[in-house]
């Protein structure tokens, strides 16, 4: 359903303002409010006696209006509108405790990262904008795309700068340092911005205009493409982080990237059912999960730090235990609970399991690589499990269970975290009453012109076991190496191999990429190309505009003493010493006597009956 109003108009061109509401948008409405909901219940006593509870407060409620704006966007123009107001409002929760710089910087950090984003965002729309005949709209646009409107080249050249803005707003791999450090801000922001608004919104946007992917990467029949190769690389590498952080909120911070990188490779790979179903699902278990953190913080005097100030939890905290743990499960994928069916989809939508080939071309290295991905998820979650709740508390004071307002939340999300696989089981299950398969797919999956023809691929015992075992896999070793201390030879294997140092260190600096931005990029920028840009000033800016100047002057000077003094000035003052002259002449006939009067009078008279005789005659 379609409603629009004329916003403004240029000339011939008339911008318009509506909203688009389908089973897409409708899936995310429910899940903004809902999970925006209780994040603002959670909130009121998280954050009770702060010192901008107002701010805050306000800023979360136009945090959710700016997603929801965006979600609802008719055309393009709007999404851009939605796009940044949604930064700008994740730039004041982040940092929202400003008077400490790390906050400040951090919040810095994840806007001016956007920002890099955003000109891809800018130049994708433009692109489509012309490719579409000037047109915003985002049904004439997709129509268009799935028609072969608009020629493969413009569509690879607009899905390439869309790329580049979903890569910082949903954290892809290498535009996803930001993320992280965006955990300085409050612990129920960090859960709406993971869960539910911000970073799904890279995700969303590629969902909304899947025609100018799906033709401009030629998703169909491909083996590899930029989106599912960014999206495979994130999943994997984003795990592999969350094993060395000690700050548990870094550990779901790196969690969710991970599992965008799912989401993002599901779209890359044709499952846009998967992809919007994992959102769906994700979006519960890892509120819950943030919320608990947030809950554990609370009752461990506001620390984060699992390792050293927290364990032991399980029987002094069970409300916000068994949530959490139940939360962890379903990130982990254990059947039947909601990330099993969603991931299960998205593993068969690569098309290379034996029994799935061809949904949508084969992504062979995509699927080794979420598995590899669904491995380390459920192994460093268990680790998660251990610091926090097991062995002693190391913290300080006395900790104890949050109260309603805050386990009320966890509950309800814990819940919906468990059974929300439900919507969209396979159409295998026949032996459920008829109606209840696929009903995800169902409503959500836009249908016509506007939408690719993309193909299911149907449910895979086989796989559906494999991505289990994996998934077991992960908690037994986990299990194995923490709770039960087994395998003592890896125990401190770090500070005994060079070799295990070695790859340590790369995951502790996180692959080096802030190294790369801040120490490499940045400072060259501040350093050689400040200095270069300085003497480039300096010598020829400065040189051309003095130049220039002296020019000007020397101009100046010469016009002013052969022009002006000696051309403009001679010939003023040569009129008046004429007139001084003729004035000087003209007053030798003037003696006063009235004979001589007379005698020019009657010499005037002869002189012009003279001229008159010889004109006339």
């Amino acid at each position: 359903m379609v409603s629009c109003v004329n916003w403004f108009e240029n000339g011939d061109q008339t911008i318009s303002i509506g909203t688009l509401v389908d089973g897409q948008s409708v899936l995310l409405l429910i899940v903004v409010t809902l999970i925006s909901l209780l994040v603002h219940v959670f909130s009121t006593d998280y954050v009770h006696g702060d010192r901008r509870y107002t701010h805050y407060f306000a800023f979360l409620s136009l945090f959710t209006a700016s997603m929801l704006f965006f979600v609802l966007s008719e055309n393009t123009l709007q999404m851009i509108v939605g796009w940044e107001l949604v930064g700008v409002c994740s730039f004041a929760l982040i940092g929202h405790w400003w008077e400490e710089k790390p906050n400040s910087d951090a919040a810095l950090k994840a806007f001016l990262t956007n920002r890099v984003g955003d000109i891809g965002l800018l130049v994708g729309v433009i692109v489509l904008y012309f490719a579409a005949g000037k047109s915003f709209s985002i049904l004439d646009l997709n129509i268009l795309a799935n028609e072969g409107g608009i020629s493969h080249n413009l569509l690879l050249i607009g899905s390439l700068c869309l790329i580049t803005a979903v890569m910082s707003k949903s954290g892809q791999f290498i535009l996803h340092t930001w993320l992280p450090d965006a955990m300085a801000g409050p612990t129920p922001v960090s859960a709406l911005i993971h869960a539910a608004t911000m970073v799904v919104a890279g995700v969303y946007m590629v969902a909304r205009l899947y025609p100018v992917f799906f033709e401009g990467l030629s998703i169909s029949g491909s083996s590899v493409n930029a989106l599912s190769m960014i999206g495979a690389i994130t999943a994997l590498f984003g795990a592999m982080l969350a094993f060395v952080q000690k700050d548990i909120k870094k550990v779901l911070a790196y969690s969710t990237v991970s599992q965008l990188g799912f989401m993002v490779t599901a779209l890359g790979v044709g499952a846009w059912t998967a992809a919007l179903f994992h959102l769906f699902t994700h979006a519960f278990f890892k509120a819950c999960l943030f919320l608990g953190a947030g809950s554990l913080s609370h009752a461990c005097h506001h620390s984060f730090n699992m390792v050293d100030d927290m364990g032991g939890l399980r029987k002094i905290m069970p409300k916000t235990f068994w949530t959490y743990l139940v939360a962890t499960a379903a990130l982990a994928g254990v059947f039947p609970l909601s990330g099993f069916w969603s991931k299960d989809e998205i593993l068969a939508g690569t098309g290379s399991f034996p029994g799935t080939e061809g949904a949508n071309g084969e992504y062979h290295v995509m699927l080794i690589m979420l598995l590899l991905a669904a491995f380390c998820t459920a192994a460093y979650m268990t680790r998660t499990i251990w610091y926090a709740f097991y062995g002693e508390y190391r913290g300080h004071g006395t900790p104890h269970e949050s109260g309603p307002r805050i386990t009320t939340p966890l509950i309800i999300l814990a819940s919906l975290g468990a059974i929300a696989g439900i919507v969209n089981l396979p159409a295998a299950f026949d032996f459920l009453p008829e109606g209840t398969q696929t009903r995800f797919e169902h409503y959500v999956e836009p249908v016509g012109l506007y939408f690719p023809a993309i193909t299911h691929a149907g449910f895979n015992p086989v796989l559906a076991l494999v991505s289990v075992a994996v998934g077991l896999a992960g908690i037994g070793l986990a299990y194995l190496y923490f709770f039960k201390n087994a395998f003592a030879g890896l125990h401190g294997l770090a500070e005994r191999n060079k070799v295990a140092a070695f790859f340590k260190n790369i995951l502790v600096n996180k692959y080096y990429f802030d190294w790369l931005y801040t120490t490499v990029i940045v400072g060259f920028v501040k350093g050689p190309l400040a200095r270069a840009a300085n003497w480039f000033s300096a010598n020829v800016i400065d040189g051309l505009v003095n130049l220039v100047g002296k020019t000007a002057v020397g101009s100046g000077n010469w016009v002013y003493k052969n022009v002006d003094q000696k051309v403009v000035d001679g010939a003023v003052n040569g009129a008046g010493s004429s007139a001084s002259g003729v004035g000087a002449m003209l007053r030798l006939t003037q003696t006063g006597r009235i004979q001589q009067y007379a005698a020019l009078f009657f010499a005037a008279v002869a002189i012009l009956a003279g001229v008159f005789v010889v004109v006339i005659g």
